[in-house]
């Protein structure tokens, strides 16, 4: 780890000219490729039905669903291969190829021919295309933020970083923009026909501008005097993970820091939505508009949180909000329900459904990655029931006995294995559940409807999710960077960065409502941010070390 010792490199002031337009510079392309690497998470059902589309629809979800995970599973591989190369031939250059990578990656997916067109190659290059934009945004992120960090004056690294950590929400934000205004113009039809290609192809604009910005840029000055001095690593790769003094700080940022922060932050921003929309049976526009209000309202905060982190440390605000955030999930969720499905919230505690059925004809739902099928009824029966978001227990009957759903101590048999069932549905309908589209379920017709109370409350709740996930992400950048020396730093930062983001974060939306699949409970699937948070709050308190006052120079 960097020494302990605070350099005397700080000055007094606000930033100079050449300061902000290293932060501009470095920030702008970081948002245009999260910018990039969002869209097809966003348009992710107008994909499947584009690239996928000799697949029955459900099959065809998977496979979109799939193919946008991949771009998730690869980003540690990018940090590794592109981490490598930031420590050896320098900063600037690297998150220069980065950007080239991700941004005619996304521009090709919006001239890429459909499955109609050209077949089984339109998905095989599809996913070619995301594990692209994955490897190159595993790159980007250690490099925008090492690049920042190694031009901040001491006792400033938290504030100036702190911009770099926007830039994933801003890029969300953008993105969701984008395309709820072309939405717009064109009208679904045309949207979904040809339409979604404008936000990809729009990349091209954005790419140029942020290459051109960035050719001005120099090397990170930190790099360049090691550089000069003939100090750097040869081999960041062994130095960074083969040798147990380093490789035991990546695996406690890993545990006690980023594993929570990435947690919290999809949390806040993305299961959040999938929330509104899959559980809450919330429309997509009234949906995306509540979070991009709570986005608007919230960015700011990872400054201030970053700014805080340069005078009481990064340890306390990050391990906070972790902590903070397992407390409270559960009854913040539960809020948003009574606010958003009111019917929903009341069905949940008073209409009981109980699936009874031969124990040996129930399997495990557990299905995170969506490739599983069940066929049994007693399996179709929970999942059908889950995805109409019913809280249902299992009791088991007597050997060989068939399925049937006890609705309010109501039978009704479930014979087949249906992917419906129209009789069960009746039931808990009647019974009190909400359909998708009753008039108790929040509605937002135009943006300024966020000054009715029901919506005022939803986005004052969301906004508390986007404060947990400013607190643990806005300092995180400037501590990994200053855990790490700089001859590795590239390196090391990037790789539990990226694989407490990818993986414990980008995965969580899919195993949380696999949880909730499996369990017949809609807020079960919290336990997964709730545990993980916890033991990052636990693990960091007493091993992460703090490093607000260490010498980066070294």
């Amino acid at each position: 780890m960097s020494t302990m010792t605070a350099t005397s490199s700080g000055k007094a002031g606000g930033m100079t000219k050449d300061e902000r337009f290293v932060i501009f510079a470095s920030s702008l392309g970081t948002v245009f490729e999260w910018y990039d690497f969002y869209l097809y998470g966003s348009l992710a059902g107008i994909i499947g039905a584009q690239f996928f589309s000799e697949y029955p629809p459900a099959t065809r979800d998977i496979f979109a669903l799939l193919a946008f995970a991949a771009g998730f599973l690869v980003r540690p591989f990018g940090a590794i291969v592109f981490g490598r190369v930031g420590d050896i031939v320098g900063r600037k250059y690297t998150f220069l190829v980065t950007i080239l990578i991700m941004g005619l990656s996304t521009f090709i997916v919006g001239l890429l021919p459909n499955a109609a067109t050209i077949g089984i190659a339109a998905p095989i290059i599809l996913i070619g295309l995301r594990l692209l934009q994955g490897l190159a945004l595993g790159g980007e992120y250690g490099g925008a933020a090492t690049y920042v960090a190694e031009h901040s004056p001491h006792g400033k690294r938290g504030y100036y970083t702190s911009f770099i950590q926007t830039t994933a929400t801003l890029g969300l934000f953008l993105s969701l923009l984008v395309i709820l205004f072309t939405r717009t113009i064109l009208g679904e039809p045309e949207f979904a026909a040809w339409g979604w290609r404008i936000p990809f192809l729009l990349s091209v604009v954005l790419l140029g501008v942020s290459v051109v910005i960035r050719l001005k840029l120099n090397e990170s000055p930190v790099f360049q005097k090691m550089k000069d001095e003939g100090k750097g690593s040869k081999a960041p790769l062994t130095e960074a993970f083969a040798n147990w003094s380093n490789a035991k700080i990546v695996i406690l940022a890993l545990i006690g820091g980023v594993m929570g922060q990435g947690v919290v932050w999809y949390t806040g921003q993305f299961y959040a939505l999938f929330f509104l929309q899959s559980i809450l049976k919330v429309d997509g526009y009234t949906a995306n508009l509540l979070i991009a209000w709570s986005l608007l309202f919230g960015t700011g905060f990872f400054i201030v949180f970053g700014a805080l982190s340069d005078k009481i440390g990064r340890k306390p605000i990050i391990l906070a909000g972790c902590l903070i955030a397992a407390l409270t999930f559960f009854p913040i969720f539960k809020m948003i329900t009574s606010n958003a499905n009111p019917a929903l919230e009341k069905a949940i505690e008073s209409v009981k459904v109980e699936v009874v059925a031969d124990p040996k004809g129930c399997g495990d739902l557990f299905n995170p990655v969506g490739t599983r099928v069940f066929s049994a009824p007693c399996d179709t029966a929970r999942a059908y029931l889950s995805q109409q978001s019913v809280k249902y227990s299992t009791s088991y009957g007597a050997a060989g006995s068939g399925v049937k759903v006890v609705v309010n101590g109501k039978d009704i048999a479930y014979a087949d294995a249906k992917a419906s069932n129209p009789a069960v549905l009746a039931a808990v309908q009647a019974a009190g559940y909400p359909k998708a589209g009753d008039a108790g379920i929040v509605k937002m017709s135009h943006p300024l409807d966020i000054f009715k109370p029901q919506i005022a409350a939803i986005i004052g709740l969301l906004f508390v999710l986007v404060i947990y996930v400013t607190m643990v992400y806005g300092p995180i950048a400037a501590m990994l960077v200053e855990l790490f020396p700089t001859k590795i730093r590239y390196t090391s930062m990037s790789l539990p960065y990226h694989i407490g983001n990818g993986w414990f974060g980008g995965l969580l939306p899919a195993t949380s409502f696999a949880i909730v699949a499996s369990t017949g409970d809609i807020y079960a699937g919290l336990w997964y941010p709730i545990i993980f948070a916890a033991i990052t709050a636990v693990v960091g308190f007493f091993f992460l070390p703090e490093t607000k006052d260490v010498d980066i120079t070294k």
